[in-house]
């Protein structure tokens, strides 16, 4: 283990590695070993946060869908338990439902840890760590491999102390409960969605309890709901609500079983989207809009944080029509709950965070990005629509969407790629501000975004740097049929005298 970088396995304020091999070019660095290894640092690290020693301590694990799972989960198990502390072992689970283990009653663990790897491959796994404060920070994820550096696995697991909770039906009657009461149903209490098709597509990940669990104790009928069954080959298509083929699966099942609404899940379920009754996607802006709308009619004026990327349409939805303000903050989900978070220690009232990957963040919910709690918001809502004749949709009926919008994705080919990537942007906003009919956004928070209001354009774009990868995104949309196209072409002019990038993606 001396030669072992711990640092590499850091993803954020996650954990992720290569659990399987099988994949050219990938070459397993989270084996059972490590895992083990991790799981006694999470405990250290934990018994010095809490000041609790570590034979007091207890420590919920569960797991998503991989094919790694059940050798991993064994594996951290046994790390947490050779240094005495005790485990629930929930087996399958959603990354929100492990969070909620630290602050329900009767459970009130100390710590929790979920196996999984959101929506990347088959071959990857990784960690997610929960306190009753909330989700670790980078911060923390940094001292958990400091700890694991220093750490053996001669110890012997302690087999009766890990004992084993049916945890996810615990969580599935908490939104059970939230959407009765939020409905009220004045003729059906118990089953406020009785008379609604609704269609769950879990992906083959671990969401599959929310079509059972949830929406048929509810009256709801799921006929047609798809790829509950969890399977770590995903072999229907990815579990990810950002995926074109994930989401054409959903719409197509709404459309095919002429259902009231569809649901779909990224594989550990802290990420959702939604189909209305047409067949139309309610993902990315839709989804912010119409959530914003829902939290807007109860805590009006509020701020809605959202990511970088979101469209000017939505902003000028939020600000004009829900009168509420919208703060664009970085990309990073972890970034928009945290300045929400921000925001409201400071007196800004804040009661929404949400990318437009679909991790959406409620303060009413301790600020966890859980898909589940963000669908169930959504058909409480629904259900309140049907009882006085409306759609849900009619709450975005005067969203304006762009015409088109495009992503590129610019590599960076240097070894120092922040480096080269943050000159570019420099470079970018001085060439911008430089351009007739172009106006450089202020008071972004990343990278740099303009606005192009010539009349072949009418749109924007934003160039970033990714979180972790030698990539530069840029972003563009337009409210004009070739819009894309025109901003694009002048901002050849200006990647044309960046070295070190790879700008095939625009020249496509």
């Amino acid at each position: 283990m001396s030669n072992y970088s711990w640092k590499k396995l850091q993803n954020g304020s996650d954990i992720r590695g290569v659990s399987l091999a099988g994949v050219e070019g990938e070459l397993v660095n989270l084996t059972p070993e490590i895992i083990n290894i991790l799981g006694q640092a999470f405990t250290q690290w934990l018994a010095q946060k809490i000041s609790k020693p570590l034979s007091k301590l207890t420590i919920s694990v569960g797991r998503d869908s991989r094919l790694s799972g059940l050798v991993l989960i064994e594996a951290v198990m046994a790390g947490i338990t050779s240094l005495g502390s005790q485990v629930y072992d929930f087996g399958m689970a959603s990354t929100p439902a492990m969070f909620m283990s630290t602050i329900t009653e009767g459970f009130n663990c100390d710590g929790a840890i979920m196996l999984t790897a959101s929506h990347l491959p088959f071959n990857r796994n990784g960690l997610k760590f929960f306190t009753a404060a909330g989700g670790l920070e980078k911060q923390d994820i940094s001292d958990i491999l400091a700890l694991a550096e220093n750490i053996g696995i001669e110890k012997e697991a302690i087999a009766q102390n890990i004992t084993k909770h049916d945890f996810i039906s615990v969580y599935s009657q908490q939104l059970v409960h939230k959407i009765r009461t939020e409905v009220n149903h004045p003729h059906n209490f118990e089953q406020p969605l009785l008379g609604l098709k609704i269609i769950v597509d879990a992906g083959n990940g671990a969401g599959g309890f929310y079509a059972s669990q949830v929406l048929e104790p509810l009256g709801a009928d799921t006929t047609g709901s798809q790829f509950l069954e969890p399977d770590g080959n995903f072999p229907n298509h990815v579990p990810n609500p950002e995926d074109k083929a994930a989401m054409a699966a959903i719409c197509q099942a709404v459309i095919n079983h002429k259902a009231d609404f569809g649901i779909i899940f990224d594989t550990d379920v802290d990420r959702s989207a939604a189909v209305d009754q047409f067949g139309n996607e309610l993902n990315r802006n839709r989804l912010i809009a119409l959530i914003a709308a829902i939290i807007l009619q109860e805590h009006p004026h509020s701020t809605v944080v959202t990511d970088s990327i979101t469209s000017d349409g939505l902003t000028e939805f939020i600000t004009k029509d829900l009168q509420g303000t919208h703060h664009r903050f970085k990309r990073g989900y972890k970034n928009v709950i945290n300045e929400a978070i921000r925001l409201n220690q400071t007196g800004q009232e804040s009661w929404l965070a949400i990318e437009t990957s679909g991790h959406g963040a409620l303060k009413e919910n301790y600020f966890l990005d859980d898909g589940a709690y963000l669908v169930s918001k959504l058909l409480i809502e629904l259900a309140k629509s049907k009882l006085v004749g409306k759609s849900l949709t009619d709450l975005i009926s005067n969203l304006k969407e762009p015409v088109e919008s495009s992503e590129f994705r610019i590599k960076i080919l240097a070894e120092d790629f922040k480096a080269v990537g943050n000159k570019a942007i420099a470079q970018l906003q001085v060439f911008a501000s430089e351009q007739s009919n172009w106006q450089v956004v202020p008071n972004n928070y990343e990278g740099v975004r303009v606005f192009c209001n010539s009349e072949q354009e009418n749109g924007w774009f934003l160039l970033r740097l990714s979180l972790h990868d030698p990539v530069m995104p840029l972003n563009i949309e337009s409210n004009l049929e070739g819009g894309v196209n025109q901003i694009a072409e002048r901002l050849l002019e200006f990647f044309q005298t960046q070295e070190s990038l790879d700008i095939s993606a625009l020249l496509k």
